[in-house]
């Protein structure tokens, strides 16, 4: 018998296929290409995608995200605040984002983890749960996995877009 749990784990395992697919075999200036100057690059909307699933994870499952408590932040050494997850960033701040497929790639996997960890323990009840009232309706913590799910599949698409642009110039 299939759960949600195992559904949940299924579509973030998706997200983190194309992940790999997209960046194996891209240098960091590959990573860091734009289409226009107005347009995200493949090594930023990874980067931001990941920060949003391990952002959204750790306030759910109520610990410390693993951009800091494993010093992700550190290692990537961007020039924002330990708490950016890429909301809000101008086309000067997507351009700073410059990094090698390997700590995309790394930091992608131990947020995965992270992720398939706290979402295979989840029951059903614990999706109904209400975790954030800002919304009309209340978000429950099954709308939040989903919206997370989307939101990274639809950032993946547009990096894996972007890497096919790339291999056909």
């Amino acid at each position: 018998m299939t759960t949600s749990s195992d559904l949940l784990v299924d579509a973030f395992g998706r997200i983190r296929e194309v992940v790999e697919d997209v960046v194996r075999g891209l240098n960091t200036d590959e990573l860091s290409t734009r289409l226009d100057e107005g347009a995200n690059s493949i090594g930023w909307l990874v980067w931001h995608l990941t920060r949003i699933q391990d952002d959204h994870i750790a306030a759910a499952a109520g610990i410390e995200q693993v951009w800091v408590a494993e010093g992700w932040s550190d290692r990537f050494d961007l020039p924002f605040a330990t708490d950016s997850t890429g909301y809000g960033h101008s086309p000067e701040d997507v351009e700073a984002v410059r990094v090698s497929a390997q700590l995309l790639t790394d930091y992608h996997q131990e947020v995965h983890e992270n992720t398939v960890a706290y979402v295979a323990a989840l029951t059903d009840k614990d999706l109904e749960q209400i975790i954030d009232r800002g919304w009309t309706p209340p978000v429950t913590l099954g709308a939040r996995l989903i919206s997370v799910i989307g939101d990274d599949l639809q950032h993946a698409g547009q990096a894996a877009f972007i890497r096919g642009v790339l291999r056909r110039r």
